[in-house]
């Protein structure tokens, strides 16, 4: 496995998604209810593109960010990051060679993978393949060397949820194909927190790129955030990406901004780039904040888009 995290001269190109379903139309979304920013003195709605968002500082605890946090959505190839983590926790060897097999193959949503049934990695480099360029299929062979099997794989998923608290989520397979694989932006805050925790998940998440051997032939994978493709503009720790008709675009990061751990959670985005820009806009917002006297009170997020009361400004 050739490998580089390096981060330079990486052209941004349209992400593509590892979930992406064929023949099934979008729902039909009621409109949502906007989140603001507002300091004191910096009032102006930040008009987040996602239906649902949550960021927190993961040192304190402060919820900077919240639209929607609560609202249970499917969540697409988020899923990986529940997946890394068992497989990560099961302390499986990481040079044990696994096979792709026709049990691995998308026979539902009929999605594309560039892993070839008679595929065999490392365990190792399965896990970077799903963290880094989000391959369904490799997800699912994860789960299948499991100690018996993928049932109970999901099962060991959805137990390691209930145990981080997160009382609103529930896996239904391995790679967040399934609709029924869904959580909130809040209950994804304490996940990204506990992979967060891994040294080997942070690290393969924000892979720039790796070449792997398919079937004999050298492969080139990279990763699907355009952030960690992009010049060095983000100093992104963890990220995971993710995409299905049912789910929308989403994305978590755990990042360091304006001197502050965040973890930044943006689910059910419309359009290609809107979860992008939604995380710019937060950004921008915080690191103008941060330059404001330190009489300013800190940002707070109104879910309603109402101007906060004296007392709010007083906190």
């Amino acid at each position: 496995m050739r490998s580089t995290s390096k981060r330079t001269a990486a052209k941004p190109r349209a992400s593509a998604s590892k979930g992406k379903s064929r023949g099934k139309s979008r729902r039909a979304r009621k409109p949502s209810t906007q989140a603001t920013l507002v300091p004191a003195n910096l009032d102006k709605d930040l008009a987040l593109k996602s239906n649902a968002a949550f960021v927190v500082d993961q040192d304190t605890g402060e919820a900077v960010v919240a639209k929607n946090p609560d609202t249970v959505l499917p969540i697409a190839s988020l899923t990986k990051l529940m997946t890394s983590l068992v497989v990560v926790e099961s302390n499986a060897p990481l040079d044990e060679l696994l096979e792709v097999t026709q049990d691995d193959v998308d026979t539902e949503k009929r999605t594309h993978s560039r892993l070839a049934v008679g595929t065999k990695l490392k365990r190792e480099e399965m896990l970077l393949l799903a963290l880094m360029a989000s391959e369904n299929r490799a997800a699912s062979a994860l789960s299948r060397h499991y100690p018996g099997g993928r049932p109970a794989f999901i099962a060991a998923m959805n137990d390691k949820a209930k145990a981080l608290g997160m009382s609103s989520t529930r896996f239904a397979d391995p790679a967040g194909l399934s609709s029924q694989s869904v959580s909130t932006a809040r209950d994804l805050s304490r996940l990204v927190s506990a992979a967060y925790a891994q040294p080997m998940i942070r690290n393969f998440s924000t892979h720039l790129e790796t070449t792997v051997a398919v079937r004999g032939r050298a492969t080139t994978f990279g990763n699907t955030n355009r952030l960690v493709r992009s010049e060095g503009n983000w100093n992104i720790e963890l990220q995971k990406t993710g995409f299905t008709n049912e789910a929308g675009r989403c994305l978590v990061m755990q990042v360091t901004l304006a001197s502050r751990r965040l973890a930044m959670i943006f689910l059910d985005s419309d359009g290609t780039l809107t979860r992008y820009a939604d995380a710019a806009r937060v950004r921008r917002r915080l690191e103008l904040e941060a330059l404001q006297p330190k009489s300013v009170s800190t940002s707070t997020f109104s879910a309603s888009g109402a101007p906060p009361t004296k007392a709010a400004l007083a906190r």
